[in-house]
């Protein structure tokens, strides 16, 4: 039996648990501001490596790799119609350093192999959003403790360019979803119609047994692997 995803952020359902509407724990809990994620694979091994490659070692043709990788993605979404294309941005003082936003180049390979996608037209907004304050690491955060760390930390420089329409916001690596949740808020303030998410990977996850009702226990989804 193939493995069941979270129809909302694409994670993995333990096997067992039960939800209404397909939903993992996290999501059943308290669903997404987002319609739907899609990840490419598991941000482990290769796939992890591939990424470091492009972000901390600034191999640029990595984004090639990824960027087909990103399209596979985009295409389980199923999207139709005029979407435009968000990647997450990093401040002014990261790109800076980086020289690059590593979203953005990941993007924009992947809509050289989007061309050919029959239901939908992509364009892509670069500096639709921005990244308004440099967020401290959230490597050991909570849930809570990283959505209030990025609270406030995106703003849309157009409204025009988002308002009414189907947004697609795009990321190297989704570790809680809470990145793409805020940017996710901003865009839907701002008159956007839906908003997608699709990430080259997704964080790693592990199962821990907790109490679910008097002699009962459930398998339950954490994230382990911190987006550096």
């Amino acid at each position: 039996m193939p493995d069941k995803r979270c129809r909302a952020c694409g994670d993995l359902i333990p096997a067992g648990f039960q939800a209404t509407g397909e939903l993992c724990p996290d999501c059943a809990f308290e669903a997404p501001p987002f319609e739907r994620a899609a990840a490419y694979g598991a941000y482990t091994n290769g796939l992890r490596e591939l990424i470091h490659l492009l972000k901390y070692e600034r191999i640029k043709p990595a984004a090639k790799v990824l960027g087909r990788m990103l399209a596979e993605a985009i295409e389980t979404l199923e999207l139709s119609g005029e979407v435009v294309v968000i990647p997450v941005p990093l401040h002014a003082s990261k790109l800076g350093q980086r020289g690059f936003n590593q979203s953005e180049l990941i993007a924009s390979e992947s809509l050289r192999h989007l061309k050919t996608y029959r239901h939908a037209e992509f364009a892509m907004e670069v500096a639709a959003m921005k990244r308004r304050r440099d967020t401290p690491s959230q490597v050991g955060m909570t849930r809570e403790a990283r959505a209030e760390n990025l609270r406030g930390a995106f703003g849309i420089t157009s409204r025009a360019v988002v308002r009414d329409k189907q947004i697609l916001l795009v990321d190297d690596v989704l570790t809680t979803g809470a990145t793409v949740s805020e940017c996710t808020r901003v865009l839907r303030r701002a008159g956007a119609k839906s908003v997608w998410v699709a990430t080259v990977a997704r964080a790693v996850r592990v199962t821990s047994t907790f109490a679910v009702g008097e002699g009962n226990s459930q398998e339950v989804p954490l994230a382990i692997a911190a987006h550096p």
